[in-house]
């Protein structure tokens, strides 16, 4: 973990006083501060009435030799337009060596327009492997936050480690994001988003926080959310700490929604029409590259990472193309369309994709970034038949395609599986199998469920559901019911997952402990306590 006294993390600290406060300390720091080259002149064709930086900056999908930066001018993010006109906008960016900015990497400018809420998304290359970089944007004389990111290594650089964070699930009404805080302040590499980084649905009463009362459903809508969550301290700290990779779920949408079809049979293109507007603001808003613009309601979220010879991510989408939920969208005994072989939670060419990255892979592990659980989790022990539909336990036949091709493969590619997963809010580790029914069946890999970051409110370290899921479920080996993160660090010999946990997050300032620590070895297909 990065020590309080370090500049960078004093410097975020104070993100979370005063927003006019730390944008005037972060202009000086951008400039006179560091004591670096000025930015180039741009041209602007209109001055900004405030810093226009409000909502930060973040980077993300790193490459070797590149990575995406963004950030969006808006000098108030919560009015029509970001309280800009709508009229294009030249900005500035450079990304250095040194937090003085005194040996420039690259630089460039670009232009911000109102047709994307003048978001910008630079992808910058030529950067040189597994180095840490800082960035920053300038347009009308005003300077934007510093950013730090990190390309990912050469293929064929042996790694001695590799540390990241994942995260998902951060509901603004249900409690403050303490845990991000942290987060920044770890010694990680890479943040991983698994989805619900908003969420649609209107105010309720005695949250620690409130949104507009309303459900989102229009662009403005949407971008109005993103720029409400955008705002928070803690989560620009986040973001400004290292690259992001992101995936969504339900919520940046709607709440358990299947590919064209959500929980109250809208009809199909009012709804789709409804999810172009969620996914346009989406890309508005997270460091996604270019090959991620979408087209209407599609938008190509599934990719592949690799870092070095060590790790590969497959980053999944298991929302845009799943057939429809069987049996009912909540817990329900199964029904025969749980079975059914045409169900699909990824769709036949993401599931086809992975199969075929999997299958190539030469990397020593190979993980899959997935949004709900993948292990079978029995939600009333004592009755086998009862599972959430939202889940892989509603595609029965989707998953034991998969897991059945992890047991095949196991005696080469791919090596060493492992499966993050966000969504229920609970802290969960379970060793997958190719038959959970069936005790005596082969574990084909090792599945890390990550708790919320918010979403759900305090929680608790056990619950009566925690303590007979467990009983019921040999494959599941921990349960927490607290909010955090989990942070991993990947080695040639092992993995190791560190469940970070808070107190509370009601109020802001709890502090963070690891509840508990699992490993894999190398080779070995099960986890164990440590």
């Amino acid at each position: 973990m990065r020590s309080c006294d370090d500049p960078f993390i004093r410097t975020l600290a104070s993100l979370a006083t005063d927003r006019r406060e730390f944008l005037r300390r972060f202009a000086l720091f951008g400039v006179a501060a560091i004591g670096g080259r000025p930015f180039p002149r741009t041209r602007l064709l209109r001055r900004f009435s405030d810093n226009p930086f409000t909502l930060g900056v973040a980077s993300g999908d790193p490459l070797h030799d590149g990575v995406v930066l963004w950030t969006r001018l808006a000098v108030d993010p919560l009015a029509a337009g970001g309280g800009l006109p709508p009229e294009s906008v030249r900005v500035a960016w450079e990304i250095a060596h040194d937090e003085r900015f005194t040996r420039i990497a690259r630089r460039g400018e670009v232009t911000a327009r109102p047709a994307s809420a003048h978001a910008l998304h630079v992808e910058v290359d030529g950067l040189e492997p597994d180095r840490v970089y800082w960035y920053r944007f300038h347009a009308g004389g005003e300077v934007s936050v510093i950013g730090r990111t990190r390309t990912a290594p050469s293929a064929d650089v042996p790694l001695d480690e590799f540390a990241f964070a994942f995260a998902s699930c951060q509901n603004y009404e249900q409690g403050f994001f303490t845990a991000l805080r942290h987060l920044s302040e770890e010694d990680i590499r890479l943040v991983v988003h698994l989805g619900d980084y908003i969420y649609e649905n209107g105010a309720a009463e005695g949250r620690p926080r409130r949104h507009p009362p309303n459900e989102i459903r229009t662009l403005e809508d949407y971008r109005h959310r993103h720029a409400l969550y955008r705002l928070d301290g803690d989560l620009q700290a986040a973001h400004a700490a290292a690259p992001w990779i992101v995936t969504w779920d339900d919520h940046e949408v709607d709440n358990n929604y299947a590919a064209d079809r959500d929980e109250r049979d809208t009809p199909r293109d009012e709804f789709l029409l409804r999810r172009a507007a969620s996914y346009q603001a989406y890309r508005e808003h997270l460091p996604l590259r270019n090959a991620a613009t979408p087209r209407g309601p599609d938008l190509r979220l599934y990719r592949r990472f690799r870092f070095g010879p060590l790790l590969e991510i497959n980053v999944l989408d298991g929302r845009q193309y799943r057939t429809d939920q069987p049996c009912g969208d909540g817990r329900q005994r199964r029904c025969e369309a749980a079975y059914d072989e045409r169900a699909t939670m990824l769709g036949a060419t993401q599931e086809q994709w992975l199969l075929d990255g999997l299958a190539a892979s030469t990397r020593r592990w190979n993980m899959l970034a997935n949004q709900v659980p993948l292990a079978q989790i029995d939600n009333e022990p004592g009755d086998p038949a009862s599972f959430s539909m939202d889940r892989w336990d509603g595609y029965v036949a989707a998953r034991r395609r998969l897991l059945g091709f992890l047991g095949q493969q196991a005696a080469r590619a791919p090596h060493n599986p492992v499966v993050i997963t966000g969504d229920i809010h609970s802290n969960w580790v379970g060793e997958l199998r190719t038959d959970f029914d069936d005790v005596r069946s082969p574990v084909v890999g090792v599945e890390f469920i990550g708790t919320s970051l918010s979403s759900g409110g305090d929680g608790s370290d056990m619950s009566d559901f925690g303590n007979r899921a467990l009983a019921a479920n040999p494959h599941l080996r921990f349960f927490n019911n607290q909010r955090g993160y989990v942070r991993c660090v990947v080695s040639p010999r092992h993995w190791r997952a560190d469940y970070r946990v808070l107190d509370y997050v009601s109020r802001p300032g709890s502090p963070v402990a690891t509840r508990a620590s699992f490993v894999i070895e190398n080779g070995r297909p099960g986890v164990t306590s440590v």
